[in-house]
């Protein structure tokens, strides 16, 4: 279990753009899997994207083209850059993060088997 710090959360209008930040502790050895995720309320916590141990990203359709995940070069932090945000990206975001030592990322916006997750920043979007 890592902790995790979140950034860059705030209040936009629709067609806005903003960048989340996740940072890990720096660790000489190993390899951080990471991934973030989002709940509105009243609904259940989704995916919406993940780095894989190639550094390979995937996406959630809903924000397919609009939203870009990048790394740092040390590989501890995860950024999400959002663009074109529309009023249905109003949600609380969430990081999250598993430090792998065999150079496998089993957790995944689909499984959520992530075991460390980060306290959320929201993201809120006016129409």
């Amino acid at each position: 279990d890592v902790r995790l710090l979140e950034s860059g959360g705030g209040s936009v209008q629709a067609g806005g753009s903003l960048r989340l930040s996740c940072t890990a502790p720096r660790v000489s050895d190993g390899l951080y899997c990471m991934g973030w995720f989002r709940q509105a309320p009243g609904k259940e916590r989704e995916g919406v994207g993940h780095i894989d141990s190639a550094g390979t990203p995937t996406y959630a359709e809903s924000v397919k083209g609009r939203f870009t995940l990048s790394q740092n070069d040390a590989k501890n932090t995860l950024y999400l850059q959002m663009n074109s945000l529309k009023s249905e990206d109003t949600a609380m975001y969430f990081c999250a993060a598993d430090l792998r030592y065999d150079g496998f990322c089993p957790a995944s916006i689909t499984n959520m088997a992530y075991p460390s997750w980060g306290q959320g920043t929201q993201v809120t979007v006016s129409s």
